[in-house]
């Protein structure tokens, strides 16, 4: 017995050789977790990313992943905040 004989006879995917439509596959319900908040004091530093990942966020509104990533729409002025120790320390060994 070959492997077509065992396919649901309904299904698009069985039979993906005829042009019935399109099948639509179900992905189960994830939560994302990332620390996309810049609300609160708790973390209030200068992050490093590239000039042309901030640029593309002013345009999009899309968040930004920094060197130690963290995941956040910039919407401060950098020079305002202390620059973040991580981010420094992963800057100084790609330099190096």
């Amino acid at each position: 017995m070959e492997a077509a004989d065992l396919a649901d006879p309904v299904s698009p995917l069985s039979s993906p050789d005829q042009a019935t439509g399109t099948a639509v596959l179900e992905r189960p319900q994830t939560e994302e977790q990332t620390n996309r908040s810049d609300d609160g004091d708790a973390d209030r530093f200068a992050h490093y990313v590239s000039r042309d990942r901030i640029a593309e966020s002013k345009i999009t509104g899309r968040p930004v992943v920094a060197l130690c990533g963290k995941i956040w729409v910039p919407k401060h002025d950098p020079s305002q905040y202390p620059v973040c120790p991580e981010c420094r320390r992963i800057y100084e060994e790609m330099m190096h």
